[in-house]
């Protein structure tokens, strides 16, 4: 597989009136934190879902994300390398990844996450600064010593700022990559050095799955819906209400320890789920999203995907059968049902907006113009803008890049997929035409 990488820096200047500059904006390319990962994963025997675990992670490093995306993304790393012999270069590769700075539009400091990972191998990690962000105030205007200022666990601000235990000395170089200085993560013993002086960084005990062990999924994926029963013609949308609400019903016995079959996908708590070498690799969804089975609109069949609990309801109940996620146990509010009827033409449009990115996309090359962080696909690669030029990072081998239609709100996403699901998504939709 080829693989792009560059340690370019580019700057983006905000400037006022008076051509003073206000802010700058700190970038990076974001596909070379995880490269080296990838080819560890790879030669581990990871499969596809090496490219897929990479595209995933390295797009938490852009400035939209939540705080704790970054360390999510981390945690499906290490499950796939426990599933690979405990792969010690991914695990190593991985707990790097978690400390890369992220992008910063306004060269303020980037929040820490406030929650621990469900690996212990993460216990203590959180991610270095850039060294041009600000050391006294984060995103957001909120000064240092505030909540989400100070790594989880620990007591103080950091000493230096900007550190992190694979660079304790402090900040990193603007725009460059953690992995291309060091391969060491900081860790001793399992447990990171710590640099934030008197006061020690905690390791946060990994949150451990139930012990009790759920029935195993059926031989078929359980991403695919059960096979309609007998209903009058024209109401396979009341049997895919139900057939959602089967799946969502089984779903809610799973743990990550299920066994599972390769290739089987389900909503584990509120996180998406896939079956990875007999084990299950998580996903979780960004807050305020849960991972849920949704009935499909315009055919027999469901979906599995990260939505909002009205998105669910709504699906449910415009298929005459309200279904219930992995979040609650009772059903969304009232107020829920009066996004019933705007829901179907928001997915169509979402269709129609994939189709119509994707054949913008079709007429992009590498010196086609573009906007800093704009994402989009260039042949079959995943393309990031830096610096008004874009960077491709290819997709794994069967993979291709794709804009594709959310599922729960208005808007699309453009990842690494295959071209079947691509497609599939698209059609589900109800769009029709190129």
């Amino acid at each position: 597989m080829v693989h792009f990488s560059t340690a370019l820096l580019v700057f983006a200047i905000s400037t006022g009136v008076n051509g003073a500059p206000l802010a700058k904006r700190i970038a990076q390319v974001i596909s070379a934190s995880t490269t080296q990962w990838e080819k560890a994963c790879d030669a581990a025997g990871g499969g596809q879902q090496c490219n897929q675990l990479s595209v995933a992670a390295f797009s938490t490093l852009l400035a939209a994300p939540g705080p704790c995306e970054q360390q999510n993304a981390a945690d499906n790393m290490i499950d796939l390398a426990k599933t690979l012999n405990n792969s010690a270069n991914m695990i190593a590769l991985t707990q790097v990844f978690a400390q890369q700075p992220r992008n910063t539009p306004t060269s303020l400091s980037v929040p820490y996450c406030q929650q621990a990972p469900r690996n212990a191998e993460l216990n203590g990690l959180f991610q270095c600064q850039f060294a041009g962000a600000n050391p006294k105030t984060f995103v957001g205007g909120i000064a240092v010593g505030q909540p989400g200022t100070i790594p989880f666990g620990a007591t103080s601000p950091l000493s230096p700022p900007g550190s992190c235990p694979a660079n304790p000395s402090g900040p990193i170089a603007d725009g460059t990559q953690l992995v291309d200085a060091t391969q060491n993560p900081g860790v001793a013993g399992g447990a990171p050095k710590q640099n934030n002086g008197a006061n020690t960084q905690s390791s946060a005990p990994a949150i451990q799955p139930p012990s009790q062990t759920a029935a195993p999924l059926p031989a078929s994926s359980p991403s695919a819906s059960p096979a309609p029963k007998a209903a009058p013609s024209g109401n396979f949308q009341l049997q895919n209400g139900k057939d959602a609400q089967q799946l969502n019903a089984q779903f809610a016995s799973l743990t990550a320890n299920s066994p599972c079959n390769d290739g089987d996908e389900a909503c584990i708590g509120t996180s998406f789920a896939q079956c990875v070498g007999g084990k299950f690799v998580l996903q979780p969804c960004s807050s305020p999203l849960t991972c849920a089975a949704l009935p499909l609109v315009n055919k027999p069949g469901t979906s599995i995907a990260c939505t909002t609990q009205a998105d669910w309801w709504t699906g449910g109940t415009a298929a005459g059968s309200p279904i219930t996620s992995n979040a609650s146990s009772t059903m969304a509010p009232p107020q829920a049902k009066a996004n019933v009827a705007a829901a179907p033409p928001a997915a169509i449009q979402n269709g129609k907006d994939a189709q119509a990115l994707n054949a913008k996309f079709a007429s992009l090359t590498v010196d086609s113009a573009c906007s800093d962080d704009e994402l989009a696909c260039i042949g079959t690669g995943f393309a990031q803008c830096v610096g008004g030029k874009f960077v491709v990072r290819p997709c794994g081998v069967s993979l291709t890049c794709a804009a594709l239609p959310l599922v729960n709100s208005r808007g699309t996403s453009v990842t690494c997929a295959t071209e079947a699901d691509a497609v599939a998504r698209i059609q589900a939709t109800g769009a029709t035409g190129a």
